[in-house]
């Protein structure tokens, strides 16, 4: 086992080569393919607490009445005393101490010397309390599983590196546990909202991720080629239109964990590959989908906090009360002073130079209030809120309200994470061709992020489409609200990381539209 923590990474791997080597000599197969696991770390705790009377005798050693247990998993600590070696073994489950001892194990024994942090074996043994009372498993026997090549990072002062941390995110979850944590919570997010989704009668489906038209949201999409069809095609930036198709064909309840990707800037609030839940319901508007969220939401952070509160940052959220609903015209008018509304976008431009707010000279209307509204509002808001009534021009798919403002809501809450983007549903293919010709005089100005004339959609909805309620939400962003993780790449198991020998353009977000 390495001795010498001071040696180079070079000399720990060679002098681990070296082991494997012997181990080979010894007639140990260093990757084995099979092994003969009978329970985990955790199985093997809850079996000594149900016979811990019966087990216990003499502190220190094994009980013979004590039953044989086969357990594997890698090292993780290893400590010589003469003709015995403690180490401590991790599986997915937890942490269990070994006791090797030369007595028992005769010849075999030399091999220990060997074994170094990061390799896997399996133990058969029996289980014992060691006189400092620690649930210890006396090593009768062991198969080598998988030698480790590289040392393990070590986790007060190996891996601290937040970019290498992310670009060796396996190494992160060696040196770091409480990563794991993270990822279990993603997990049990997910599975919450699909059962919670389920019982309500809706029904899961996959729409397609290479589109020939990137609808469904304000933003730019990633460009590639269908060499089969010799066709450029569109990474999905929303699943919208699709399920809005599938309403028109019948299906009133679709639901979907879609994978989109957005061609923009990279923050902590934001990533250009995201995962998004969308799912749609026929004959809902969206204040009744405003009530639907809330449940939803409060089931969510009570199956990860136990609570409806929980903390993020040096705030405490609560998703308990009743979710204001305030409109976008009066939050910006109560933070900027400025009623929209009483603007066009010749005006609205000079308020926002005097207010020395950027934008790009292509910004609509709609585009001009909500850089207004992300200067001057967005940071104010800590506990969840639910924005309403968006002006129309910024929301090309939603349903009018009236003249100037749609049927349309966002969740915000810890100063800007916008977690839903939901409205009642645009079903009137006049209407809808109307703003998509409006997109399109956008695009040509320069809006690259405008909205694509979709044709098909328009004769989608011209078969007819009932009254219906859309709702987007953003997993990796309600993943690191519950987890108090301060940026999406925490919650994105293997986030995309730059070329090393390329220019970084991390932090430099641009125009940022919602992920929702």
């Amino acid at each position: 086992m390495e001795k010498d923590t001071k040696l180079s990474e070079n000399d720990l791997i060679e002098a681990r080569f070296k082991h494997l080597n012997d181990l080979k000599k010894a007639g140990y197969n260093p990757f084995a393919s099979v092994s003969h696991r009978s329970m985990t770390s955790a199985d093997a705790r809850e079996l000594w607490d149900a016979n811990a009377n019966e087990w216990a005798e003499e502190p220190g050693l094994p009980s013979k009445k004590s039953a044989s247990i086969i357990i594997a998993g890698r090292i993780v600590a290893l400590r010589a005393h003469g003709g015995a070696t403690f180490a401590d073994i991790q599986d997915g489950f937890g942490k269990m101490q070994l006791l090797a001892q030369e007595s028992q194990l005769k010849e075999k024994y030399n091999a220990w010397e060997l074994f170094d942090l990061g390799d896997f074996i399996e133990v058969t043994g029996r289980l014992f309390l060691t006189k400092r009372g620690e649930l210890t498993l006396h090593v009768d026997s062991f198969e080598f599983l998988t030698k480790s090549l590289r040392p393990l990072p070590d986790k007060w002062s190996g891996l601290e590196d937040t970019e290498k941390r992310y670009r060796e995110r396996y190494a992160d979850l060696i040196a770091n546990p409480e990563v794991k944590e993270i990822f279990r919570t993603r997990t049990r997010i997910v599975a919450t909202i699909r059962q919670f989704l389920e019982q309500n009668d809706f029904m899961e489906v996959e729409t397609p991720i290479l589109q020939q038209i990137a609808g469904g949201a304000t933003a730019k999409p990633f460009v590639t080629h269908y060499n089969a069809y010799d066709s450029e095609v569109f990474m999905r930036i929303a699943p919208e239109l699709y399920h809005k198709r599938l309403i028109v064909g019948g299906f009133e309840r679709v639901y979907e964990f879609a994978k989109c990707f957005r061609n923009e800037g990279v923050d902590h609030s934001h990533n250009p590959e995201f995962t998004n839940l969308e799912f749609y319901v026929a004959y809902y508007d969206y204040q009744k989908l405003m009530d639907f969220t809330e449940e939803m939401l409060r089931i969510v952070v009570k199956a990860v906090h136990g609570k409806t509160s929980f903390k993020y940052g040096e705030h405490t959220i609560d998703f308990g009360p009743k979710i204001p609903r305030i409109s976008f015209r009066d939050l910006v008018l109560e933070q900027s002073g400025i009623d929209i509304y009483k603007e066009d976008e010749a005006s609205l431009k000079t308020k926002l130079k005097d207010l020395k707010i950027d934008f790009p000279p292509s910004a609509g209307f709609g585009k001009l209030c909500d850089y207004l509204y992300k200067a001057k509002v967005r940071s104010k808001i800590i506990q969840p809120i639910f924005m309403i009534d968006h002006p129309v021009e910024l929301s090309p798919l939603a349903k009018k309200k009236d003249d100037k403002t749609v049927q349309r809501f966002q969740l915000v809450v810890a100063s800007d994470f916008e977690l839903c983007n939901a409205f009642s549903e645009l079903n009137d293919p006049v209407d809808q061709k109307e703003r998509f010709e409006n997109q399109a005089k956008l695009k040509e100005k320069g809006d690259d992020e405008a909205q694509p004339y979709d044709a098909d959609f328009i004769r989608a909805l011209e078969y007819g489409m009932p009254p219906t309620a859309g709702f987007g939400m953003g997993i990796d962003r309600l993943t690191a609200l519950l987890t108090d993780s301060n940026t999406l790449r925490e919650v994105i198991l293997f986030p995309y990381m730059r070329d090393v020998n390329a220019k970084s353009k991390i932090g430099s977000t641009g125009s940022l539209q919602v992920q929702n």
